[in-house]
């Protein structure tokens, strides 16, 4: 607040902005993680930036929270101020609408977020029922299938060879007890994908 004019008149703005007025005579740290990440926002916006950057705001807060906090980012970006995010979560990083993928300290890819998946070149494929564990085992190291990833009850199967990998899946869809769909990789898929490719520090250092 170094040299702020009009100091109680911007606290009092932010407060009311992040809505935490009616919380203005509560102490900070009695706060939830939620509402303590919402004054956290309060305090950098006294000096109305044109940059807010953000070191996983989200943080160890519930999805509630999660999700407002998400809503005053997209606030703050629709009247012009430009937000740098740094997140782990994938559901969160596609309502930015550029994203660029560091794994130790190197940027794996940058893009629009829609672009992402579509400058890796990834197919995926999504089944469902059986027994998915089984499945999972079998095509770990079929032909085309560069990753199997397991999300809630079913699997997505992915690659970059889509020739390769739709006759994999020709061969197993004649199995009744799985449902299988083709659909756009998504964030996270890419994003595993990079992963597996990229190398630890101290793993490189060591070799």
């Amino acid at each position: 607040m170094y040299r702020l004019d009009n100091r109680k008149g911007r606290v009092d703005r932010a407060l009311a902005d992040l809505g935490l007025a009616d919380r203005q005579k509560q102490l900070a740290g009695s706060l939830s993680g939620g509402w303590k990440q919402r004054l956290a926002l309060a305090a950098c916006l006294l000096h109305e930036p044109k940059l807010l950057l953000l070191d996983e705001p989200t943080a160890g807060v519930d999805p509630k929270a999660r999700r407002d906090f998400w809503d005053e980012i997209r606030r703050l970006s629709a009247v012009g101020v430009t937000v740098l995010v740094s997140t782990h979560y994938m559901d969160e990083a596609v309502q930015c609408d550029f994203i660029a993928y560091i794994a130790y300290g190197k940027k794996l890819v940058d893009g629009p977020s829609a672009e992402i998946p579509k400058q890796i070149g990834l197919v995926t494929w999504t089944v469902s029922g059986g027994d998915l564990s089984a499945l999972e085992a079998a095509l770990k190291d079929a032909p085309g299938v560069e990753q199997v990833a397991r999300f809630g009850a079913s699997l997505h199967v992915s690659g970059t060879d889509e020739a390769t990998l739709q006759r994999t899946i020709d061969a197993h869809k004649d199995h009744g007890a799985y449902r299988w769909k083709k659909e756009e990789a998504g964030l996270e898929e890419a994003f595993i994908y990079l992963m597996a490719g990229a190398r630890d520090n101290f793993a490189r250092d060591a070799a």
